[in-house]
């Protein structure tokens, strides 16, 4: 796709997680698998300097709280962010709205953290995401992301092997965004040829599970 459609795409999934954000958990798939991802987290343990990319409504903010000494939580959408706030209440959390596509970091932390992001990276922006995940991370630094595969159908508007889909509000509207249908041996090798070591693990349902860090 070329670099103009796809910031087209990107603007019209972060008009679409706008958008969404009332509504949310209405979209939140109901599968087995959701707390093997909790679990492995908890063994991961998160602790020091947090960074917690496409934070949206702030529903894994407060497990990672668990451990870290202070999460810095970062998306693009600001009615996202308004529930962040609001439901996690902590001073060790800093919100910050921006697009991830366009933002540098500052400073290095000590683990990176995303849960169900990935797959809206469009595989053009791939290399360049992990570029970023490497330049926000400190020596020995590491990373716990979680995500799926999961599409239905009647969003594949593409077809089954394109990755722009199309997903609708609860009153009808109609968006397209970005759902990359990686598989765990698929992605684990994929980041190993951009020079990470990650081992990515299936669960029970349609979820998955990636920690390491660099090779």
């Amino acid at each position: 796709m070329p670099d103009d459609g796809v910031e087209s795409l990107l603007a019209e999934q972060i008009a679409y997680y706008n958008a969404r954000a009332p509504e949310y958990l209405d979209g939140i798939i109901d599968a087995p698998g959701g707390t093997e991802i909790e679990a492995a987290l908890d063994a991961f343990a998160p602790t020091g300097q947090v960074l917690e990319l496409a934070c949206g409504p702030g529903l894994w903010t407060p497990r990672l709280l668990r451990h870290a000494a202070s999460v810095t939580a970062l998306d693009a959408s600001p009615e996202m962010l308004a529930i962040a706030r609001a439901e996690v209440r902590d001073h060790r959390v800093r919100f910050v709205q921006t697009d991830l596509f366009a933002w540098e970091p500052d400073r290095r932390y000590d683990v990176v953290f995303f849960g169900f992001w990935l797959s809206h990276v469009p595989l053009e922006r791939f290399a360049a995401f992990w570029d970023l995940v490497d330049a926000c991370l400190a020596p020995g630094g590491r990373v716990f992301f979680a995500d799926d595969a999961y599409r239905r159908p009647d969003e594949l508007i593409e077809g089954a092997e394109s990755s722009t889909i199309r997903r609708r509000l609860n009153d009808g509207t109609a968006y397209r965004a970005v759902k990359v249908a990686h598989t765990p041996h698929a992605l684990q090798a994929r980041l190993a040829s951009l020079g990470w070591d990650i081992g990515v693990t299936p669960t029970a349902g349609p979820f998955y599970w990636g920690a390491g860090g660099r090779a």
